[in-house]
């Protein structure tokens, strides 16, 4: 059974490096860094797809040509079961965590996240792996929290982008874990990650 790595975001070149498209940036530089084919549109899937390999585990990229708050629509015929949806791994953006920082998850709810809503309602389940990626600008001491809806469209300026690049080894490093030993194993170590699981 092959994993399915998903990266959030919305379609179309005015969302291109926004904080709300990080899954999306996320996915494309995994693309590159473990030799994967060029994007595919896929009609049935309405999404750019990749097939590759990691470590020897058959791997699928999806990107969904859907806008955020339906992004299940992507995952229809690609996951039909819950051992499925124990393969599928979801990068997305978070605006409760902190720019440079993430977390690996499993089983949360969406917590406010429409894609992550999305996909729960379409896959009736939240037993899939996520890869929350900070996208909150860091603030000053005492300085006032901003609203999500104030900077999740806002565009990563160059030195932002190339931090959220750099985390891309990490973030390649807990994926390879858990494909290779599993989700027990991979849970077990993913503190070292930066993981917020217990």
């Amino acid at each position: 059974m092959k994993w399915i790595i998903l990266g959030l975001g919305n379609p179309g070149a005015e969302y291109a490096k926004t904080r709300h498209n990080a899954g999306r940036i996320i996915v494309e530089q995994l693309r590159i860094m473990h030799n994967f084919p060029d994007w595919e549109y896929k009609r049935t899937h309405d999404a750019l797809v990749s097939k590759g390999s990691i470590l020897g585990k058959e791997v699928l990229l999806v990107l969904p040509e859907t806008y955020m708050n339906e992004s299940g629509k992507s995952l229809l015929k690609l996951v039909k079961s819950e051992a499925e949806a124990a393969q599928l791994i979801v990068i997305h953006d978070d605006a409760d965590l902190p720019f440079g920082s993430w977390r690996m998850a499993f089983a949360r709810g969406a917590g406010g996240q429409r894609g992550i809503a999305s996909i729960i309602a379409t896959l009736k389940t939240k037993e899939f792996v996520r890869s929350r990626i900070g996208i909150a600008p860091v603030l000053a001491e005492g300085e006032a929290r901003m609203k999500a809806e104030s900077f999740v469209l806002e565009k990563f300026r160059a030195n932002e982008l190339a931090t959220l690049e750099r985390s891309v080894e990490q973030v390649s490093g807990a994926i390879e874990q858990l494909i290779t030993e599993g989700l027990s194993l991979a849970r077990s170590k993913w503190k070292k990650w930066g993981s917020d699981e217990k």
